[in-house]
């Protein structure tokens, strides 16, 4: 066995109100989902974890988080399909939650407030998330006929889901919005993870790289231990087109939501998405950072709302009710 390594009792990058800042408890886990403890062993280092590269593990590891954590009496995902890393994730929701907060001193809660997930996948991650921690209702869409099966099926299987999500086919897979949001919905945020690599080729170069750093050797095929469809990894011309498009389209709903955000995975992206929002006239553009492990992600926020619209806003759809 090699020398233990110490590790900090809290993960201070993660959001503060992040149920995931203590390291697994994998005793607890295993409690709430007996079927996980088939992947729990010691390491080298003599601590209970799972190895990550082992796709099953993994999906039994999220299953545990999302059973224990987020109160949820179903969750299963097909075989190749996105199984996400669950507390950046919940860092997502937590910083979309004091980006709605403002400069108030609460975090608006309940299901009048709403969330349009572009891309919800076959985890239905964000509304799981979003109902648990804030209850707050969702519109999930995505173009892939499994996925949309999928999450509806996560949906029906769960209570408090039935309520709160709605999942709606993207008929058109080059659009975000149109389609989806109806002429006079109204959502106070969008959420999305972006496909960010440009090719298969840059997807599968990625992840042998993230391997050897994690390795240490370097492997002998890419293995996506987190799963993913073509539409999940990449597009064609990766996040930033995708980003681009999904802002000129937003233009059009700028009077139907609050917030648009988007993860950025790539700082490259950042540069050319602040000129595209500056050309589609945003009125306000935010940038938040997250720590997450051995990396610094980010979401950008936009809204085409001027201040006094903004205030609207809050007063009529959140305060009076």
């Amino acid at each position: 066995m090699e020398k233990k390594k110490q590790h900090p009792q809290v993960k201070s990058e993660l959001h503060p109100r992040s149920q995931h800042r203590a390291r697994y408890n994998f005793d607890a886990l295993i409690k709430s989902s007996p079927a996980l403890g088939t992947y729990v062993a010691p390491n080298k280092y003599g601590d209970d974890s799972i190895d990550f590269f082992n796709p099953a593990a993994v999906k039994a590891l999220n299953k545990a988080l999302l059973i224990h954590h987020y109160g949820l009496e179903y969750w299963d995902i097909p075989k190749h399909y996105l199984c996400p890393p669950i507390p950046g994730r919940a860092d997502y929701i937590h910083n979309i939650a004091d980006l709605l907060k403002g400069d108030s001193n609460s975090i608006p809660k309940g299901n009048h407030i709403k969330g349009l997930d572009i891309g919800v996948g076959a985890n239905c991650i964000y509304p799981i998330i979003g109902q648990h921690e804030y209850g707050w209702s969702f519109i999930g869409s995505d173009t892939d006929e499994t996925a949309i099966v999928s999450a509806k099926d996560i949906e029906q299987k769960n209570y408090k889901l039935r309520s709160t999500l709605e999942i709606r086919r993207q008929e058109k897979i080059n659009n975000f919005i149109y389609g989806i949001l109806k002429p006079e919905e109204k959502v106070d945020f969008t959420i999305c993870n972006p496909p960010f690599h440009a090719s298969a080729e840059e997807a599968q170069k990625a992840s042998l790289k993230k391997q050897k750093n994690l390795k240490g050797k370097r492997p002998n095929k890419a293995l996506l231990n987190f799963g993913g469809q073509h539409n999940e990894l990449w597009t064609k011309g990766g996040e930033a087109r995708f980003v681009k498009d999904m802002i000129y389209e937003s233009k059009h709903f700028g009077k139907q939501c609050l917030w648009f955000t988007s993860l950025i995975s790539k700082e490259v992206t950042l540069k050319p998405t602040y000129k595209i929002l500056e050309k589609v006239n945003a009125t306000a553009v935010k940038t938040i950072e997250m720590g997450q492990g051995h990396k610094i992600s980010r979401f950008i926020a936009w809204t085409f709302l001027t201040e006094q619209e903004q205030k609207d806003w809050v007063s009529e759809r959140w305060q009076n009710i």
